[in-house]
């Protein structure tokens, strides 16, 4: 079992365990070590998003890597698939992103990519963490080979050069009216951009970043305003991107929201027609609608499902020759582009789907009716509330009840204490009393 990572990297409060600058220095000490093979000079890459203890914890990792002698690339604000693109680009050893994604502020986190991009396995996170617990005085570059760092140049327009190569090169956005919101985090200056160069005409949202504001009440977990504003604007289309914009919902011009699963729809269906689609269908994780599955069924092509995390939909997707994967919360993988989730290439995706069939957002990615779906989050303070009878017996009884007309899901976050329970079928009205019996039994256990 890892003591300090998660389904997606370390994370946690900022400036309390793990999230220290403390715990930092040695993080970096220690995924340098890891990540030193031969005797060239060794790189890595580091980005953040907008949080304030951004600054606390890059300094501290900068020091970490520094002192077991890795030079250091400072990319300063720029989105996590932006760091997993520039690791290869640069040809660096590691790359780290300072993140706790769509997090409120008071969160952070530290995630790694190997230097071909991909997030780490957990056998290379175990190893680091054996590092970071053991002596490693000893193991301290000589003053001779301490390591330097520098700012990197251009790093931004390098990644808006990249997201537009990923579309057809006489594609064009004009006569697209866009809002884009950035969640006042990392992607607020590259994506407005890259969608200005390609001809739309851009209204930005959640591009004031001032340390305290990213996520609150913006970006893709809260699309309230994105919503009013694309109506105000009579926009055509509304795209909202979370703290480290890996993740992008989509807004209608109607308002409606469009989720994960619909864009993994659009996007699989194009591919098929256009004959791009790999694996004959997409990987998702448990928690994508079953209207989703049934979707893609009725047009010839299957859902493979994988445990929450976008890393796993990855390596599902490499293991078994797939090129489009992700996740119902709008984590979505194109591996033809990108080693991870990509908000902004997926957004230029669903873009270019838009043009080439010249219809209204609202038709071309409302793609099936989502299955009722109930999701509760139970917040517990410590222990493992689902390994108690009580609560084993409830979740039972719950699968019992659904039958064959629905599916239930209930595990721990991987970056939260929260107990997460859902449900799903055909009868409303039965997902929601499941739901609220099983979170009710939870709540008790976890008091």
């Amino acid at each position: 079992m890892r003591k300090f990572f998660g389904t997606d990297g370390i994370r946690g409060q900022a400036n309390t365990y793990p999230m220290t600058a403390e715990m930092a220095l040695k993080v970096g000490m220690a995924a340098g070590l890891a990540f030193k093979n031969g005797g060239h000079r060794h790189r890595v890459v580091i980005g953040k998003d907008t949080r304030l203890s951004g600054y606390m914890l890059e300094t501290a990792l900068v020091a970490g890597f520094t002192s077991v002698g890795m030079d250091v690339f400072l990319l300063g604000p720029m989105p996590t698939p932006a760091v997993a693109m520039l690791t290869r680009s640069l040809r660096t050893d590691l790359g780290v992103m300072i993140s706790a994604s769509h997090n409120p502020f008071q969160d952070n986190g530290i995630k790694f990519f190997g230097p071909d991009g991909f997030k780490l396995s957990d056998e290379i996170e175990q190893r680091i963490e054996s590092l970071v617990e053991s002596d490693l005085t000893y193991r301290l570059s000589g003053t001779r080979d301490l390591g330097r760092a520098k700012r990197i140049d251009g790093a931004q327009q390098r990644y808006i050069e990249f997201a537009k190569r990923t579309l057809p090169r006489e594609m064009s956005l004009e006569g697209l009216r866009v809002v884009i919101d950035c969640a006042n985090g990392a992607a607020y200056k590259v994506a407005p951009e890259a969608l200005w160069e390609l001809g739309a005409d851009v209204i930005t949202m959640g591009v004031t970043p001032d340390g305290f504001n990213i996520n609150h009440e913006c970006g893709s977990t809260s699309t309230g305003a994105l919503s009013k504003k694309v109506h105000e604007v009579r926009a055509d289309i509304g795209i909202a991107l979370d703290g480290d914009a890996d993740r992008v919902i989509i807004v209608d011009e109607n308002g409606s929201v469009v989720d994960g699963d619909q864009l993994m729809a659009v996007v699989a269906q194009s591919w098929q027609a256009s004959e791009r689609l790999a694996g004959e269908g997409i990987v998702a994780t448990v928690m994508s609608n079953l209207g989703l599955e049934r979707y893609l069924r009725d047009i010839g092509l299957n859902l493979a499902r994988t445990k929450v995390g976008d890393r796993y939909v990855v390596e599902h997707m490499r293991a078994n020759g797939y090129n489009i994967g992700g996740e119902q919360s709008g984590h979505i993988v194109l591996s033809d582009f990108a080693t991870t989730g990509d908000g902004l290439i997926a957004a230029l995706q669903v873009l270019a789907c838009i043009k080439d069939q010249d219809k209204p957002v609202s038709e071309v990615c409302q793609r099936f009716e989502p299955v009722p779906q109930i999701l509760k989050n139970v917040r517990y303070k410590g222990g493992q509330p689902l390994e108690q009878d009580l609560v084993k017996s409830a979740i039972e009884d719950g699968e019992a009840r659904l039958g064959n007309s629905g599916r239930l899901v209930i595990r721990a976050s991987g970056t939260e204490p929260l107990i997460r329970v859902m449900a799903e079928g055909d009868d409303a009205d039965l997902v929601k009393q499941v739901v609220n019996d099983i979170a009710g039994v939870v709540a008790s256990a976890a008091a």
